[in-house]
């Protein structure tokens, strides 16, 4: 018998920053955290929010420091590239589901140009039983699996931009862009489109083009990054502060800059503002994020001293 031979150890490190992965098709967002994190041999990991398995695209995964501000990239507006497939209807609302319908698809483009525009703007939009909300606990999907229905409450969402990008006849297939608040369901928006056209409609393919000020041309793939030498791959990273890269900015004296550290409110003759993020001088270091009220500079996240100083050591690396 072949004894086992034990996988080396992986000697982790603190990394910090957020890498734009192109995620492939087929992997779970957990599964393309877990390989990246391996390769970056980090200590600390998370991502902005999942990505279905059979959807592609940009997925900002952060590292160390960057993981106290994923909330920000799970809050942004988020913009994806879609095919929808005419004339189907499935039980999951995309191509993994069985067939519930088929119709016949006879549509103009000035149709379509219709249906689409209905959808813009704030609409209220029903979460699909194939979702990963829970209800008493489970997710809805695991529910959905066992033929179990239950109700869901509509969400308004906002539906920015949608624009059509290509219609195929022959195949019945619609690729659209849209721009759309955090929570909207791609899959649902395709079978609402199909049903306004009388014809129904599934999710053939999904790719995510942006997130926030971030587009997908500059994320990586999974193979890009395995074929990098370490420092290569370091420096794919951007600094934590750049998923706060719209937000006003404070800098601080370095002694105000401590007490800010420490929570303390400060002074500032700055106008109020819902979301700062803060910098102290000599060297110049990111300290964190806040906002200002009555002239007062408050703390909502910090970084530690150990943070600070591993992010100016990696950057001087």
């Amino acid at each position: 018998m072949n004894a086992v031979v034990p996988r080396p150890k992986i000697e982790k490190r603190a990394v910090h920053g957020v890498l734009m992965l192109d995620k492939p098709l087929g992997l779970s967002s957990n599964d393309a955290l877990q390989k990246v994190k391996r390769l970056m041999r980090a200590e600390k990991a998370g991502h902005t929010g999942t990505l279905d398995p059979l959807a592609t695209g940009l997925l900002p995964l952060t590292f160390g420091a960057a993981t106290k501000f994923s909330q920000v990239s799970l809050e942004a507006d988020k913009g994806y590239r879609a095919t929808l497939q005419l004339g189907i209807t499935t039980t999951t609302g995309d191509g993994e589901g069985e067939i519930l319908q088929q119709r016949p698809v006879s549509v103009t483009p000035d149709q379509i140009q219709a249906a689409c525009e209905a959808f813009k703007g704030p609409i209220s939009q029903l979460p699909p039983m194939y979702s990963a909300l829970k209800h008493q606990g489970r997710a809805l999907y695991e529910l959905a699996r066992e033929g179990i229905t239950v109700e869901r409450q509509p969400r308004l969402i906002t539906i920015h931009a949608l624009d059509i990008v290509q219609w195929q006849p022959e195949a019945s297939l619609l690729v659209i862009d849209v721009r759309c608040t955090k929570g909207t369901y791609i899959r649902t928006l395709a079978e609402d489109i199909g049903e306004r056209l009388g014809c129904g409609a599934h999710l053939g393919a999904l790719r995510r083009t942006g997130s926030g000020p971030v587009s997908v041309e500059r994320a990586v793939t999974l193979e890009q990054l395995e074929a990098m030498d370490d420092t290569t791959r370091l420096s794919q990273l951007t600094a934590p502060d750049s998923l706060l890269g719209e937000w006003p900015e404070v800098e601080l004296s370095n002694e105000e800059a401590g007490r800010f550290l420490s929570g303390m409110r400060r002074r500032v003759a700055l106008a109020d503002a819902p979301q700062v993020r803060v910098y102290g001088q000599m060297p110049r270091a990111f300290l964190g994020s806040g906002h200002i009220a009555g002239g007062e500079l408050i703390a909502d996240r910090l970084l530690s001293p150990t943070e600070i100083a591993s992010m100016l050591l990696q950057a001087a690396s």
